[in-house]
């Protein structure tokens, strides 16, 4: 049985394999010419993998304080009475403003990922969100601050797109569906810490009470920026600019302890030419890669798996919380507001598990036992709704709630509760992993970034409708999100291979199996390779090329 390259210690020994020259001659000159010029990041940083691997995640912290710092002001009266009391529609739309943004931003990283590199537009989505967060915090009307939402919108977009992709090309194969995923806890901490910072200024009497929190967002992005400055660029992104000797050092200070030698260190770096080698005989790069038979396909499962995640009606529970609490029975300001805070906390508590496990247990059984879990809570929700509540007026509000029935104003909230720590454990990291992992190389940065704007497209349409079926359709709206759950347990459980455990190369094996609408098929054993198998393999094709003369 081959033991995949990620479980080989890299004290192993071949004696009898002889490596080309490929990497011998070249790796010691790029490690020495490097040592001399200068890396342009720190290799004490890149060689801790911890460190490497979630220090990117503050941008999707960026999301996280986002979230909130909408949830939080939707009972503060002082913020109600600056920007016109909006109605639901009105509300929708200024709570959309921030996810229309990014869906252009996540677009725009399909260029500036592959023109610039991963680091660098990581960088700049710092920076955009500092003038967005100004530009909120100085907000005077409703104009102002969805502008200032667009803008911070456009940054999250960057970032949610560019940090995963990241994300996935530094870290190794064995612990990559652990640091992927903590893009979302990340997102976790950027709600929980800016809720409380939103709870502790309710008590301040006036608009201060909702503009300093708005400008304390843009410490983190500040911290992101400069950063990511000590960071290695991705070293996937430098083979593919024919910037070998700088991919070779990194690879070396990121998994093989600065040895270019290393034999793990040697076999990501052999299969990393080898996988660019393919695709550039393929033809340029374009849009119209994502079409190719087997790009297709992986295509909509990435944009299908955001589009999903925001189809669980996370949203509801994110954005809208002090209305579904409201809807409850819970009417209290200060009780609802300390109610949601409890679920912010369950939200980073139950994520943990899987950033731990995510890659013992798999992608595929995570997604699956997610899906069937939030449909059940949010059918559990709407009945008790529908069948305990009724039209009645909450702050000025026409709203459905639940009056005189304590137990099921409980019996709603811990379902809330249940449905969040359901998402948070399954779907809320796998839907960023999933899709950072699955692609090849020369559509990674294009691929990814549509299927990040899919995540966007859906999230904005849900902002916007989510107060209008409230106030309109109530309960029913549960049962809705609740099928779309059912609908993606069915579509996973068909069409979703698993991906752990496997370099981003080996992963191209897994879709070569075909077995489109059976995945359940694919052995998580498919595509592992050993360092003789690819040397072996790279021999192979080498002699293929320039066959010897008779």
């Amino acid at each position: 049985m081959r033991t995949p390259y990620s479980l080989v210690p890299s004290t192993l020994v071949l004696p009898s394999l002889e490596f080309p020259s490929l990497f011998s001659s070249h790796s010691a000159a790029a490690h020495s010419k490097n040592a001399k010029m200068g890396k342009g990041y720190s290799a004490v940083i890149a060689s801790n993998p911890y460190i490497v691997g979630s220090f990117a995640c503050i941008g999707g912290g960026l999301f996280g304080l986002d979230i909130s710092s909408m949830a939080g002001v939707l009972s503060n009266d002082h913020y109600k009475n600056q920007f016109g009391n909006p109605g639901s529609n009105a509300q929708g739309a200024i709570v959309a403003s921030m996810p229309a943004g990014s869906f252009v931003g996540a677009l725009v990283v399909s260029y500036l990922g592959d023109k610039i590199g991963r680091k660098k537009t990581i960088i700049i989505s710092g920076w955009i969100w500092v003038i967005g967060s100004i530009l909120q915090c100085a907000s005077v009307n409703r104009g102002m601050l969805c502008a200032g939402r667009v803008i911070s919108g456009i940054s999250v977009g960057l970032a949610s797109a560019a940090v995963p992709l990241y994300q996935s090309e530094v870290t190794a194969p064995a612990v990559r569906g652990r640091f992927v995923s903590m893009q979302q806890w990340s997102i976790t901490w950027g709600i929980l810490i800016q809720y409380f910072i939103q709870f502790g200024c309710s008590y301040i009497n006036g608009v201060a009470s909702f503009r300093i929190p708005w400008g304390l967002q843009m410490i983190p992005a500040i911290v992101l920026s400069l950063g990511m400055l000590f960071f290695p660029e991705s070293p996937r992104w430098l083979v593919d600019h024919d910037r070998e000797e700088e991919a070779l050092t990194i690879l070396a200070d990121l998994h093989g302890g600065g040895d270019p030698n290393d034999d793990l260190v040697q076999l990501e770096f052999a299969e990393i030419k080898e996988q660019v080698r393919f695709e550039r005989t393929e033809g340029a790069k374009s849009y119209m890669d994502l079409l190719k038979p087997g790009v297709f396909r992986r295509v909509g499962l990435g944009a299908s798996l955001q589009m999903w995640s925001q189809l669980s009606g996370m949203n509801i529970m994110m954005y809208y919380i002090v209305y579904v609490f409201q809807g409850a029975g819970l009417t209290g300001t200060r009780g609802n507001l300390i109610a949601s805070s409890i679920q912010y906390v369950l939200n980073v508590a139950f994520t943990i598990p899987a950033i731990i496990y995510i890659d013992r247990w798999g992608r595929r059984p995570l997604l699956l036992a997610g899906t069937f879990l939030m449909g059940f809570w949010l059918f559990l929700v709407g009945g008790l709704q529908g069948g305990f509540g009724e039209w009645g007026v909450v702050d000025g509000s026409r709203i459905w709630v639940i009056n005189d029935h304590d137990s099921i104003t409980k019996g709603v909230i811990v379902c809330s509760y249940l449905f969040v720590s359901s998402f948070a454990i399954t779907m809320g990291p796998v839907s960023w992993t999933y899709p950072a992992e699955i692609f090849p190389m020369r559509v990674r940065a294009k691929a990814v970034s549509f299927s990040t704007a899919a995540n966007w497209l859906f999230n904005f349409a849900l902002a916007w409708a989510v107060p209008p079926g409230l106030s309109t359709i109530a309960w029913k709206t549960y049962f809705i999100f609740g099928t779309f759950n059912f609908a993606a347990f069915i579509h996973i459980l068909f069409c979703f291979p698993e991906t752990a455990g496997r370099t981003l190369e080996e992963i191209e094996e897994v879709f070569a199996q075909g077995h489109i609408f059976t995945a359940w098929k694919v052995k998580r054993d498919v595509g592992k390779k050993t360092l003789r198998d690819v040397v072996e393999k790279d021999n192979d094709s080498h002699e293929a090329d320039y066959p010897e003369k008779a």
